[in-house]
């Protein structure tokens, strides 16, 4: 009952619930092109829907890279999408061409009137390190320091506060001499989403990478899901993890979606090694909250489809937990 495609690898995925019906946008690629490791490359968006989070409906490819040359003529990463007052629809996605190499990643936007067909607002375009904060992060490429400039995985949500919304994005800091110290969630505004002002990192350290972020509000208590790889780990993560660094899902806390934000405490959400499963998303349905995302090397080789949703536990304390229900097959 997963969601799997005969033909493509999945993975990165995202969620949005409207009524009844759930729709899930994911990244896919041809398995013809031979080597999984090659999908980043090779990559589309694909548009599904559910009622339960387990059977779908595969609708197709919904969004590709733009025609050369073009800011996203090589990739369209991983994103997120949402409704704006109006009921309109928006996506907002991660861009790298062809003349950079992928290296210098940046966010785009586009809009639809039925959640499936996009048209880029402006070129697609929205956001890139620049401006009066640029300062607070890694903004040019280092080949000593990380393999790319990072800005990537936006998640857009509607300020809490009513004052516009917000957008959480990977990223680096600047200034970290510990590559792995140096994962950030970096930050921008904007009154309508349209226009957008970079704000300094809400978060940064422990990981030299905090991808595809997640922020949400559960029992009063705000959550940054995470994921990164054991190699990615710093050194005082690592020591600090128990059982050590595994690959997976983990998570923030905070006070408010601004932050305070820190490294939840204890043993890691939803990280094995080999890797289970990646990139997972939290969606609440009316039975509580359950976990989902793409299924990687459980067996030491690339699976590329959707997990079935498992359980996820909130303790007295607002800590999270998973019940690990499903078992993934090749």
């Amino acid at each position: 009952m997963v969601l799997a495609l005969d033909t493509h690898w999945i993975w990165d995925s995202w969620y949005i619930r409207d009524g009844d019906v759930w729709h899930g946008y994911f990244l896919k690629a041809p398995k013809a092109i031979g080597d999984p490791e090659l999908r980043h490359w090779n990559v589309e968006q694909g548009h599904a829907v559910s009622r339960d989070l387990k059977t779908w409906e595969h609708l197709g490819t919904c969004l590709a890279p733009s025609a050369e040359p073009a800011w996203d003529d090589y990739t369209t990463w991983t994103g997120s999408t949402l409704r704006d007052d109006d009921g309109r629809w928006h996506l907002f996605y991660t861009g790298a061409s062809h003349a950079e190499d992928a290296i210098m990643q940046r966010i785009g936007h586009a809009v639809s009137d039925d959640a499936h067909t996009w048209e880029r607002v402006n070129g697609g375009l929205c956001l890139d390190l620049t401006g009066p904060n640029t300062g607070a992060y890694e903004h040019d490429f280092d080949t000593g320091l990380w393999h790319d400039r990072a800005m990537r995985d936006p998640w857009v949500m509607k300020d809490p506060k009513d004052r516009g919304w917000l957008m959480y994005f990977t990223t680096r800091a600047s200034g970290i001499a510990e590559p792995n110290a140096g994962g950030a969630i970096g930050f921008a505004t904007s009154p309508d989403l349209m226009t957008w002002t970079l704000e300094p990192p809400v978060f940064a350290g422990g990981y030299g990478q905090l991808e595809v972020p997640q922020v949400f509000e559960y029992g009063n208590r705000w959550y940054c899901l995470f994921c990164t790889s054991a190699e990615h780990f710093s050194r005082d993560q690592a020591e600090a993890i128990p059982g050590g660094p595994v690959t997976g899902t983990h998570y923030l806390v905070g006070e408010g979606p601004r932050g305070p934000w820190r490294i939840a405490e204890g043993r890691f959400l939803d990280g094995s090694l080999p890797c289970r499963r990646y990139a997972a998303r939290i969606c609440e349905t009316d039975n509580g909250l359950v976990i989902l995302g793409f299924a990687d090397r459980p067996h030491g080789e690339f699976v590329g489809h959707v997990t079935d949703p498992d359980p996820v536990r909130v303790d007295n304390n607002g800590y999270l937990g998973v019940d690990k229900l499903e078992m993934l097959e090749e």
